[in-house]
């Protein structure tokens, strides 16, 4: 069955992404855009500055382009992919899902709620059962599921495969591309030839986001990871992928060697845009690279190496294509796993 979709934000950059992820899927069928007032009731072509590495599909870019509320949106619509900044998010979104549409969204806004799933389908699918304590408690015919951070996206898959080795403190430095501030984000001015050691609330998220989605649900309640976690993040002149240093301490012995194996073997899913390997580990010292790197799976994988013991545990690399793994592509994997679990 083909899943009739549409996407919240569709001019912004992670709209953009989503829209070149969803023209060729074959298990969805891209029936609705929305945007601000401002771009309502034009094409997509005339509301879209078009910035992503391949041309815009020529059927999307005739689509007029709807207003951000639902009743612009076709009943027949079964899932809408949200990529709304989050203070428009926290505003709209709770209506799409009160007149019944099932949402999968990048927007951060909601992540940390109790009966709102934040999921990475690969590492806690089982997640996706909180959307039915949602439903009891908000009364909502429709559904809402969040997709983590980018940069949280880019070391949890890497944490879930040492969780056999008991995880007590992780450190996280993120060196963090351009492209994850949006394209206005960063001007060349304050990013050539220089470090940005600071993007604000990142370091929250990946500190509180990592340890929910390492969590465990019982079928009425979440409980967090207790897992202490400290992060350090910073901007780099690099355009796509996030690379992290990261710092394990274990209660079981770890070394390099193991950690390397349990990666490795690591599974992934039968979804269509989940890759395999799901964390592809590096030999050289020097990998992964984001130029190098980012694309591996299709941009959905994560790269690690780099591994080696230190007085402050093992210490490893790790790397994602953040506006494919770490937004856009992300949310299509959630709404692939809801069309699995029969949401709609």
């Amino acid at each position: 069955m083909v899943v009739r979709v549409g996407v919240l934000g569709a001019t912004g950059a992670v709209g953009q992404r989503l829209i070149q992820l969803l023209d060729p899927h074959p298990e969805f069928e891209l029936a609705a855009l929305t945007a601000s007032d401002s771009s309502a009731g034009k094409t997509y072509r005339q509301a879209a500055k078009w910035r992503v590495d391949s041309p815009i599909p020529s059927d999307v870019a005739e689509m007029t382009v709807q207003a951000t509320e639902p009743d612009a949106i076709p009943d027949d619509i079964d899932l809408l992919f949200s990529s709304l900044p989050s203070s428009v998010g926290a505003a709209v979104e709770p209506g799409f899902c009160e007149a019944g549409y099932v949402v999968s969204s990048n927007s951060s806004n909601g992540r940390m709620d109790d009966d709102v799933p934040l999921v990475i389908p690969e590492i806690n699918a089982e997640h996706l059962d909180l959307l039915e304590v949602q439903r009891d408690e908000r009364g909502w015919d429709g559904a809402l599921i969040k997709n983590p951070n980018c940069s949280t996206i880019t070391f949890v898959p890497t944490l879930a495969a040492l969780t056999e080795f008991g995880l007590e403190k992780v450190h996280v430095s993120t060196l963090q591309a351009v492209s994850g501030a949006g394209y206005d984000g960063v001007t060349s001015m304050e990013i050539i030839d220089n470090a940005i050691p600071y993007i604000g609330s990142e370091e929250d998220k990946l500190e509180t986001e990592s340890r929910k989605l390492l969590g465990e649900f019982d079928g009425a309640s979440l409980t967090h990871n207790d897992m202490a976690v400290s992060a350090s993040c910073n901007r780099i002149p690099t355009i796509d992928g996030h690379l992290e240093n990261v710092w394990v301490e274990t209660e079981d012995e770890l070394d390099a060697a193991a950690a390397a194996e349990a990666m490795e073997a690591f599974p992934s899913l039968d979804l269509h845009s989940s890759p395999e390997p799901l964390i592809h580990v590096f030999d050289e010292p020097d990998r992964p690279q984001p130029r190098m790197d980012r694309t591996v799976g299709g941009g959905m994988a994560i790269a690690a190496g780099g591994m080696q013991e230190t007085p402050f545990g093992l210490q490893y690399n790790c790397l994602a294509h953040n506006t494919i793994r770490g937004a856009a592509g992300a949310s299509v994997l959630n709404g692939e796993l809801l069309a699995e679990n029969g949401y709609f």
